[in-house]
């Protein structure tokens, strides 16, 4: 990952931009005479302008404390860190001073020129960011250890995806499996069907001819038939019993 496309260098640039015409409006507001309404308005805009810059240097100054519970996993170590947190102490302290030349020019105009020539001790938009070009000098090993953990992650992605291409593999086969199975025991209940359809039918066509034959037998017929019945009970129970 290149510093352009870190997300911390990202909204530096932005804020840097903001820090640079936040100090062109300032020199600008110094051109301007005291007690104007031109002043009145841009002293506004300006004191707006340091409150907006100061909430995003602690946005970026909260990012880079979670950052700084575990550097290694945001591929980062203390001196980036250490880098890092200067910056926004400087970007702080900048907006800071106009913020307070302004408000001391609103209540006083006297008074900021006096603290105007403090705020210049600090480099201003036209003097080259000395904190940028360290960055960028110190920003090799950054880089280089940014994309040896994304090498990382992309390994161990593929790894996750080969085991889970494999489980659906595993899932598919047993998913089949069950499918065969079940047919086999869908034509086993139906071939079990189709036999007690055919015993129900015979019963049926047997106990018709019995009701036939009890019928055409008569009450004599039917005396006679449980007679022999009877003695063909007894016959064989004396056989399986006594012999």
């Amino acid at each position: 990952m290149s510093s352009a496309q870190d997300p911390f260098y990202i909204v530096k640039e932005e804020i840097q931009e903001s820090i640079d015409k936040l100090q062109s409006s300032f020199q600008q507001w110094e051109r301007i005479p005291p007690d104007t309404g031109e002043r009145v308005n841009l002293s506004n805009d300006l004191v707006a302008s340091c409150e907006s810059i100061q909430w995003q240097v602690d946005e970026l100054d909260k990012a880079i404390a979670v950052a700084a519970r575990d550097p290694a996993w945001y591929g980062i170590d203390e001196v980036e860190l250490e880098k890092r947190r200067r910056w926004t102490g400087t970007a702080r302290t900048r907006v800071g001073n106009v913020k307070k030349v302004v408000i001391a020019g609103k209540e006083n105009g006297n008074s900021a020129s006096a603290m105007h020539r403090e705020l210049m001790r600090l480099p201003n938009s036209h003097q080259p960011d000395r904190s940028n070009q360290y960055y960028d000098q110190d920003n090799d090993d950054f880089i280089a250890s940014e994309s040896d953990r994304q090498m990382l992650l992309i390994k161990q992605q593929d790894e996750e995806l080969d085991e889970l291409s494999a489980s659906v593999q595993r899932i598919g086969g047993v998913g089949l499996t069950i499918h065969e199975e079940l047919l086999a025991q869908e034509k086993i209940i139906d071939e079990l069907g189709n036999e007690m359809e055919s015993t129900s039918n015979r019963l049926d066509f047997v106990q018709k001819k019995v009701a036939m034959v009890m019928k055409k037998a008569g009450a004599k017929g039917q005396i006679m038939m449980i007679l022999f019945l009877l003695v063909l009970f007894i016959i064989l129970f004396i056989l399986v019993f006594f012999t």
